[in-house]
């Protein structure tokens, strides 16, 4: 378990009640496996993977709630192979929008919070100007239309629902652009990245303390239902993230800023991805955090599991 802030005012707030149970959709995902870690005392957690609850049989995701005996619902599951979508549209639009309104049809029946995770991919990435919780959404690849249409669907069934956007998340777990670099920076001493693509890196391990915060006020009866944004701050370019890593890493690796052109992908990627998390900190108490700060964790848990990969002949370190 570890101890974090959120953890903390939960235990403020909820001293003297019975313990919080939260069911998650994502087991193998990065926001799941480190709710699994921090959640503090009091808060339990039952995560749900593709054995109790396949996301392509919206039934049996809306089964799992109904039978469950859970306070509040948290969706962090989702299709996330951005390229790949543009060939599985519907592949992925029934991962991120049938079953996210199956589960949230669900929580509504049984009078539960329920609290949707999405993406900066559902705007166009147009402008240099951070997007608000309502501006027109218009995705341009299938992903962010996937998600969207999720979003609207989890709207459409009513209830006490939040949903959370956030952008260019990172962790120790699962696959992410930290543990790209560190890979690549063991590799090479000098390489290319996009640098005109703009936004807020965010750790899982804030977006879960701003997941608790938000599962209070909602099981508080709070009035917060809606469309919310969250990201680290400050806003920077994958080049520019990508030197932070190299510098805290002690890597000496030269980053060569490339224009998105030069790096054509299947998907289309949204230029900016800043977000206005402005609504965020007024209603849940929350500031954009530093995501340097929040780097240095991520990358001594890494350093650490490097060590033991090291010590058991499995293969280098790419951390110095």
């Amino acid at each position: 378990m570890v101890a974090s802030p959120a953890g903390a005012r939960w235990r403020r707030h909820a001293a003297g009640t019975d313990a919080l149970k939260i069911l998650m959709f994502g087991r193998t995902g990065q926001v799941a496996r480190e709710l699994a870690l921090r959640a503090p005392d009091g808060v339990i957690v039952q995560t749900l993977g593709r054995a109790e609850a396949d996301l392509r049989d919206p039934a049996r995701c809306a089964g799992a709630i109904l039978e469950s005996d859970a306070d509040i619902v948290l969706n962090a599951a989702a299709y996330t192979a951005v390229d790949r979508a543009e060939e599985e549209e519907e592949v992925a639009r029934a991962v991120n929008a049938v079953a996210p309104a199956a589960m949230a049809k669900a929580a509504a029946t049984r009078g539960l919070p329920f609290i949707h995770l999405s993406s900066d991919y559902v705007f166009d990435g147009s402008g240099n100007t951070a997007w608000a919780p309502d501006a027109a959404t218009r995705p341009i690849n299938a992903y962010g239309r996937t998600k969207r249409a999720g979003e609207e669907a989890v709207i459409a069934c009513g209830g006490r629902t939040a949903i959370l956007r956030t952008s260019w998340v990172f962790s120790a777990h699962g696959n992410n652009f930290v543990k790209t670099m560190l890979r690549l920076g063991g590799e090479r001493d000098r390489i290319k990245v996009v640098g005109d693509q703009i936004g807020g890196p965010t750790s899982t391990a804030d977006i879960v303390d701003a997941l608790l915060v938000m599962a209070h006020v909602l099981l508080r009866g709070g009035e917060c239902s809606g469309v919310y944004h969250f990201s680290g701050a400050p806003d920077v370019s994958w080049a520019g993230f990508a030197r932070e890593i190299f510098r805290q890493a002690a890597l000496p690796v030269e980053v060569d800023e490339i224009p998105t052109a030069s790096y054509p992908t299947p998907a289309r990627r949204p230029l900016n991805s800043r977000l206005d998390c402005g609504a965020f900190t007024k209603v849940f108490g929350i500031r954009r955090p530093d995501w340097r700060v929040s780097l240095s964790p991520v990358l001594r848990a890494l350093r650490a599991e490097a060590l033991v990969v090291r010590n058991s002949g499995q293969g280098p370190i790419c951390l110095q």
